[in-house]
C-alpha cells in the first residue's frame, strides 16, 4: 500500500531494489526510440572512445530508474502525476552488466489544495561501486489523506 502526501517527511530516504542493464536493454531502447549512436550499439565504435566500451543511453538508465522507483511503492495508490523534473544529469557513464539501484530523499513537501500535495525527491541513480551516474529532482503529485 503507497504513502499519501501527509506520510511523507522531509529528509525521509528509501532504496530502490536493483537492477542490471543489459545489452538487450541497450539495443531494445534505440529500437524504440530510433538512437541508434554508435556510441551506444557499437562494440568496435565504443572500445575507441574514451570510455573503452559501449554506454548506455543517459535516458535508458532515467528510465529504468523510473521503473525501479515505482517498484518501490512508495505511492501505489496515492499518486496523481508525475508532475517533472529538475537538474537532470548524467554524472558517470552506465555499462553493459553494470547494477543500478535508485536512492531517494525527500526534500521538501508543498501543499496544493485540499486534496493533493507536491513532494520534491533527490534521486541519485547509483551503480553497483555506489557511485552516482545519474541524478535528478522528481516532483510527484500525490493524494492528501481524507
Amino acid at each position: 500500500m503507497g504513502k499519501y502526501y501527509d506520510d511523507f517527511e522531509i529528509g525521509e530516504e528509501a532504496v530502490s531494489a536493483g537492477r542490471t542493464v543489459t545489452e538487450t536493454d541497450i539495443v531494445n531502447f534505440a529500437g524504440i526510440t530510433g538512437d541508434w549512436n554508435e556510441l551506444h550499439t557499437n562494440k568496435e565504435y565504443g572500445a575507441k572512445t574514451q570510455f573503452g566500451q559501449r554506454i548506455a543511453h543517459g535516458a535508458l538508465i532515467f528510465s529504468i530508474a523510473t521503473g525501479l522507483s515505482v517498484r518501490m511503492g512508495q505511492t501505489a495508490d496515492s499518486i496523481i502525476a508525475f508532475y517533472g523534473l529538475e537538474r537532470l544529469r548524467f554524472v558517470k557513464p552506465t555499462f553493459i552488466g553494470d547494477t543500478i539501484r535508485v536512492k531517494q530523499r525527500v526534500e521538501s513537501k508543498s501543499v496544493r489544495d485540499e486534496a493533493s500535495g507536491l513532494v520534491t525527491m533527490l534521486n541519485e541513480v547509483v551503480n553497483q561501486n555506489d557511485q552516482i551516474v545519474v541524478s535528478y529532482i522528481a516532483k510527484v503529485l500525490l493524494k492528501r489523506k481524507g
